[in-house]
């Protein structure tokens, strides 16, 4: 059939599509708060498009095409959740103003497919990066136009059910430990062996892959039984402390900046390194959109035209300003100062998002929209932004109260996340556009898709975050004094943006261990560098990856670290299968894989919705007077068994796991 003549654009597409971004937002922004991890929602939305529009006649490749790009809006619009936590954490907000993030996250969303637009064509038609991410989604749909819907929804419903009702035993009725460590002395000197039972983050470790998984067991390894060890073996603890608190605070306030410069200088380095094939496919793509002999008939090279392009940076620009409007309002300052503010954030907003538009887009075709290192470019951003307005501070006298440094650091973080939005959609439509490509879709139909998708989520976000921080809270910043603090959520990299803005401002910032963790990034990208010149690319050791095995919770890091390292065991033992019985290894891997991706989809997402639901359940026990844990079963006695139950509970699920994907071989 002539894929011209197809439909692509539907209602009952753009509906299904809508729905999928609602369930998957929801489920990002809790999993994105909880790990700092967010899952990428194209590969899933696919499989699920596929079944539902089968019971359809006339639905087609294309159709689906259009609902996965609307929905991977889901996994990647949820980013802002690695900044804007930090309004809350910070004491400047006392919860989630609608309109504020509905037109941040909208007008950074769209910016975020704008900008991209000029690089498809030498990015996605002429470019050899292989988009692991956009190709994948590609053979599944091409596999679903035949058979193999059934199969993937299955995979989905199997992991999810599995997660969802381990979530619900050890978040709801509280049965069984999410984590158990060992900890124990040499002398003065404090170590830690982590582990945690979440299967969400088995599926994510699992994606994450050997290289990356690797890396992060690097990071934590330094972290835990080198750097924390020296720090309190440097300054033993109080007699009469508590030796786990002891520890959990010299990593916290000491241990996790190093974390901080190693993110920091990996995120720069791979900017540089892309800066000149970014600006070159720029040019280049832009030349494409000039060229008078360019096919104007054949659909897959129409992208949004040049006027509709610019009309709609503007329509965004002015959303842009009408947020930082919004947010100046409450504040006493003089009106040309308050104008200034405006303008000098909107060009920063927009300024920066573009080349790290360009970017992103190109490390999403290098590694993949998931392995992107979002949150060090949000770093980036926050402390360009933070120097800016403290020149404008001191100038104007801002920086010169308590007050003054408090509204300059909450600006930064809002203008901050707005980057973010631009970042992580950017990061996201090349990679869209590349399954498009494949499947022979129309280019501009799927810019328009993945802006419907850019707004369906905006209008989630908000209300979610705004569920999740009054029943569970944040790390550092609890709605009321009666929660458990054990059960809030880290947002990690809110934590991290919220600090560096606020040590900029305050001038305090502990810069010696950030200098120390840029040191040790130097020293790692070198290493990796090497390795990947040695090895013809086989091996490598990203530093943003030990950077975060440093910064993240080490009870988080172990089941990355299991999950990378089943999926290093299932391949091998699928190669040698494949050798033993003169089958064809690549065909093997790739069925593999496909069963992986969809049952660690599976997991991610059940974990994540019976964490959102177990919030609705929460807010409405807490709001009529009820408890935190209104399901919790009040064991007497029960800690240790709840966390050998957790370790055999987590332990089945990876064998399950394990048992799913090698099905590969029937």
């Amino acid at each position: 059939m002539n894929q011209s003549t197809l439909k692509e654009l539907t209602f009952r597409g753009m509906l299904l599509g809508a729905l999928i971004t609602v369930l998957f937002t929801a489920s990002n922004v809790y999993l994105g708060l909880k790990v700092g991890l967010t899952f990428a929602s194209s590969i899933p939305a696919a499989v699920i498009s596929m079944a539902v529009l089968k019971m359809f006649p006339g639905s087609n490749i294309l159709e689906n095409n259009m609902v996965q790009t609307q929905a991977s809006s889901a996994g990647t619009l949820s980013s802002v959740i690695f900044v804007l936590p930090a309004m809350l954490m910070m004491g400047y907000w006392q919860g989630f103003p609608f309109w504020q993030t509905l037109l941040i996250c909208t007008a950074g969303g769209i910016l975020g497919v704008i900008f991209t637009v000029p690089l498809r064509h030498v990015m996605v038609v002429k470019s050899d990066l292989p988009y692991p991410e956009g190709v994948a989604a590609a053979e599944i749909l091409k596999a679903g136009n035949d058979h193999g819907a059934g199969t993937g929804i299955k995979e989905i419903a199997t992991g999810g059910v599995i997660a969802a009702t381990v979530g619900f035993l050890t978040n709801g009725l509280r049965v069984i430990a999410d984590s158990a460590s060992l900890w124990f002395k040499g002398g003065n000197a404090i170590f830690q062996v982590p582990m945690g039972f979440s299967l969400a983050l088995l599926g994510a470790g699992y994606l994450v892959g050997m290289i990356g998984g690797l890396a992060i067991l690097l990071g934590t390894f330094f972290a835990w039984s080198i750097a924390v060890p020296y720090f309190t073996a440097s300054a033993p603890m109080p007699v009469d402390g508590d030796m786990i608190a002891y520890a959990s605070n010299i990593w916290r306030t000491k241990v996790r900046f190093i974390g901080v410069g190693t993110i920091g200088v990996a995120a720069i380095w791979t900017l540089l390194i892309l800066m000149k094939p970014m600006l070159q496919g720029m040019a280049q793509s832009l030349r494409a959109l000039k060229d008078p002999n360019a096919p104007k008939n054949d659909h897959t090279s129409q992208d949004l035209s040049p006027k509709t392009m610019i009309y709609t940076v503007l329509i965004s620009t002015v959303l842009i300003v009408l947020a930082l409007y919004s947010f100046l309002q409450p504040v006493t300052i003089e009106p040309g100062v308050a104008v200034i503010l405006i303008a000098v954030c909107t060009l920063l907003a927009a300024i920066i998002g573009f080349f790290i538009a360009a970017a992103c887009g190109y490390m999403a075709g290098l590694v993949g929209s998931s392995s992107s290192p979002i949150s060090g470019i949000g770093i980036i951003s926050i402390v360009i932004t933070s120097l800016v307005l403290m020149i404008i501070g001191n100038s104007t006298g801002l920086l010169d109260t308590q007050e003054g440094q408090k509204f300059l650091t909450a600006l930064t973080i809002f203008t901050g996340s707005i980057v973010i939005c631009i970042a992580a959609i950017s990061n996201d439509n090349l990679q869209d556009l590349k399954t498009g490509y494949l499947v022979e879709a129309t280019p501009w139909r799927q810019q328009f898709a993945l802006i419907i998708g850019v707004v369906v989520g905006a209008f989630v976000i908000a209300p979610v975050l705004e569920i999740l921080y009054h029943a569970y809270g944040f790390a550092g910043a609890m709605p009321r004094d009666t929660m458990d603090p054990s059960q809030a959520l880290s947002a990690p990299q809110a934590t991290l943006m919220m600090t560096i803005a606020n040590g900029i401002f305050s001038g305090n910032l502990e810069w010696s261990y950030i200098f120390f963790g840029i040191g040790l990034g130097v020293v790692l990208i070198i290493i990796d560098s090497v390795l990947k010149k040695s090895s013809a690319n086989r091996f490598a050791l990203p530093a943003l990856a030990v950077g975060m095995g440093i910064y993240l919770p080490p009870t988080i890091n172990a089941p990355l670290i299991i999950g990378a390292t089943l999926s290093w065991l299932i391949n091998r033992h699928i190669e040698n299968y494949a050798i033993r019985n003169g089958k064809d290894k690549e065909e093997l891997k790739k069925k593999a894989e496909r069963y992986g991706t969809l049952f660690a989809a599976g997991l991610i997402v059940g974990e994540s919705l019976i964490g959102v639901l177990l919030a609705f359940i929460i807010a409405a026990s807490v709001t009529s007077g009820g408890s935190d844990a209104p399901l919790a079963l009040e064991l007497e006695n029960w800690g240790s068994a709840a966390e050998i139950i957790g370790l055999l509970v987590f332990s089945t699920g990876a064998g399950i796991f394990a048992l799913r994907v090698l099905k590969a071989k029937k």
